[in-house]
């Protein structure tokens, strides 16, 4: 079936760009291979999107479906294998080709995960300092990871908690010097190098109570209430790679105004080249690549 406006992915972007899109009288289609509502789906609280104080991320991700549906947007649970240019653009999924005027990429991006058996089943683990910090208020925490998204949370979190334990299995960062220097020099920040987290414990099968870590010594117990992992992210763009330019880390090569090196195919979100990935950033995205993809379909 042909739609208007075909988006790949339904996070805060592409729920956003299929919102507007909808608004103006365009047929959308969405298209998602995983969660409704992308990995804020999943947090336990969302208390920085302006004009909500407080919101769980699975009601959040359910108001905007309800949202969006209600427009007649449709929403199909497919998994998109390639990114086949136009004029028609279309895609080709696990359930066929679906064409459209133009595409939004919103297709997001996953945390790398430590790997670690109960990381996704432990209250305690969070993969954003910025979005979760505030919940470990005065509490011990931990961070795994040497670049400098470690170090900027371990610097964010050491102005909230009463100890964070910064842990890299090198014994030198790989982020920027300076603030690497920063971070050394913050006293309740206990530099935890040349290791690596071995295990998750728990006391009662539900919470994190601490880790378990090795060095050059063995094993050693490291009590922590929460844990923020910081090893890296991986986007979601393999289908569009050979069609729509992308970096060296796998992130669509798209600016500002959600362009991408294909007229009538827009990238929004986190899947696409910026320097801040939140929520807000993500819901800005989505109108903007709307709005490109409105034009680009002369309306």
């Amino acid at each position: 079936m042909k739609t208007d406006i075909l988006v790949v992915g339904a996070g805060c972007a592409g729920l956003t760009a299929a919102l507007y899109a909808a608004r103006a009288g365009k047929s959308v289609l969405v298209l998602e291979q995983d969660t409704v509502g992308g990995q804020i789906a999943f947090s336990p609280r969302v208390e920085n999107y302006p004009g909500i104080p407080s919101i769980s991320g699975a009601a959040f991700a359910d108001g905007l479906l309800a949202q969006v549906e209600a427009l007649g947007v449709r929403v199909e649970l497919e998994t998109v294998e390639r990114l086949l240019p136009g004029p028609p653009h279309a895609v080709r999924t696990d359930c066929g080709v679906h064409e459209a005027l133009a595409v939004i990429v919103a297709s997001g991006v996953r945390h790398r995960p430590l790997g670690l058996p109960g990381e996704d089943a432990l209250a305690g683990i969070s993969y954003c300092a910025v979005c979760d910090g505030a919940f470990y208020k005065g509490r011990d925490v931990a961070v795994v990871g040497g670049g400098s998204t470690a170090l900027q949370s371990a610097e964010l979190l050491a102005g909230l908690c009463r100890r964070v334990h910064l842990i890299h299995r090198r014994t030198a960062f790989r982020g920027e010097p300076q603030l690497a220097a920063r971070v050394r020099a913050l006293p309740n920040v206990a530099l935890e190098l040349g290791c690596t987290v071995e295990a998750l414990e728990s006391r009662d099968g539900k919470a994190l109570s601490g880790l378990s870590l090795r060095d050059g010594s063995g094993l050693r117990p490291l009590a922590v209430d929460g844990l923020f992992v910081c090893i890296g992210q991986i986007p979601g763009n393999n289908a569009f790679a050979g069609v729509l330019a992308l970096d060296e880390a796998g992130y669509v090569q798209a600016g500002e105004d959600c362009r991408t090196n294909v007229p009538g195919v827009f990238a929004a979100g986190d899947c696409r080249t910026k320097a801040v990935r939140q929520l807000t950033t993500a819901a800005a995205d989505g109108a903007v690549a709307a709005l490109g993809a409105l034009a680009f379909c002369g309306d």
